[in-house]
C-alpha cells in the first residue's frame, strides 16, 4: 500500500503498478481504487495508477466536508502527479473522475495526453442525480455481502441485464466494509452533505466550458446504453464541439460501464495509441 500527503495534511492512498506509459485511473463519486480491477488486466503492459480520493477508501475523511469538491479533489491528482515525479499522464475518469478530468483540461491542460470520460460528460441528467442523491451517504441494509450482491442484481438489472451475480458480489466488496455490525461505507457519510451545501450554494460551474478545454487533448467518451447520467442528446453536443472526439456506446450497460466490456476496451486502445 501507498500514501502520500496532499499541501493540507491529508494522506490519501494510491496503488502504482506496472512500467509502461503513464495512465492515471479515478473512480466515481462515491467509489475507490478498486473500480478498475475489471479493466486492470487487460492493460496490463500499461502503468496503471489509481487513488482513493479524500474521504473514500483508504484514504483520510476530511473534517471540513467542504473539501469533497471537484476543484479540490483535483489539485490532490496534481499533487499526486507531482509526488510521483510525471509530467503528464492519460486519464480515464469515470462519473466523478471524468469532472475532474475536465477541471484538469481547463486548469492544468499540459498534463494531459489523452482523457477517456466514462459515462459522463458536461451534462448531468436530473434523473441521473436524483438516483445518487437516493443513496449517497445511507448505510447500506444489506448485513452481509452476499445480501448486498443481491440487492445489486435487482435493482441494477434493468440497466444491466445478464450481469452475473458473481460480477455484483464483488461489486458489493469495493463498495462496502464488512463489520461485526452488518455493512459499512467505504467513503465518509458527509460527502452527502457537501454535495447538499455546494447545491445550495449555486453559482453552477459552465461543464461545457470546461469540457471544451479537451478540445486540443485525444478524447474519448464510452456511453453506457442504458445510462440515465449520460443523455444522447448531450454526446451528440460533445461531437458537434469536439470534432476529433471518439465515443462508443456499451450495450446492455447503464451507469457505468466496468471498462472491461469489448467497446470499452476497443475505445480505450484507440484514444491511448494515438499518445
Amino acid at each position: 500500500m501507498a500514501f502520500f500527503t496532499t499541501s493540507d495534511g491529508k494522506r490519501l492512498y494510491f496503488e502504482d503498478t506496472g512500467t509502461g506509459a503513464p495512465v492515471l485511473c479515478l473512480a466515481g463519486l462515491t467509489r475507490n481504487s478498486q473500480d478498475f480491477s475489471f479493466l486492470a488486466p487487460h492493460i496490463a503492459d500499461l502503468r496503471m495508477i489509481t487513488m482513493d480520493y479524500r474521504g473514500r477508501g483508504r484514504s483520510d475523511f476530511d473534517p471540513d466536508f467542504m473539501n469533497y469538491s471537484v476543484p479540490r479533489e483535483s489539485l490532490d491528482v496534481i499533487e499526486l502527479l507531482d509526488h510521483l515525479g510525471l509530467d503528464r499522464v492519460s486519464l480515464i475518469g469515470t462519473s466523478r473522475g471524468g469532472l475532474i478530468a475536465m477541471a484538469l483540461a481547463a486548469s492544468y491542460p499540459d498534463r494531459l495526453s489523452a482523457v477517456i470520460l466514462n459515462d459522463v460528460g458536461p451534462v448531468i441528467e436530473p434523473t441521473g442525480i436524483a438516483k445518487i442523491m437516493d443513496y449517497v451517504g445511507q448505510k447500506p441494509v444489506a448485513k452481509t455481502y452476499d445480501e448486498a450482491a443481491q440487492a445489486l442484481l435487482q435493482v441494477m438489472r434493468p440497466q444491466f441485464p445478464g450481469v452475473s451475480l458473481d460480477r455484483w458480489r464483488q461489486q458489493a466488496e469495493f463498495q462496502y466494509r464488512q463489520t461485526a455490525h452488518g455493512l459499512s461505507l467505504r467513503y465518509d457519510p458527509a460527502l452527502r452533505t457537501a454535495l447538499l451545501n455546494q447545491a445550495a450554494e449555486g453559482a453552477a460551474v459552465d461543464l461545457w466550458a470546461l469540457f471544451e478545454a479537451l478540445r486540443k487533448i485525444p478524447t474519448g467518451v464510452i456511453r453506457g446504453e442504458n445510462s440515465d447520467l449520460l443523455g444522447k442528446d448531450t454526446l451528440m453536443e460533445m461531437h458537434e464541439r469536439h470534432p476529433d472526439l471518439i465515443s462508443a456506446e456499451v450495450p446492455d450497460r447503464g451507469h457505468v460501464p466496468f471498462l472491461d466490456e469489448p467497446q470499452s476496451l476497443d475505445l480505450i486502445r484507440n484514444v491511448l495509441d494515438t499518445v
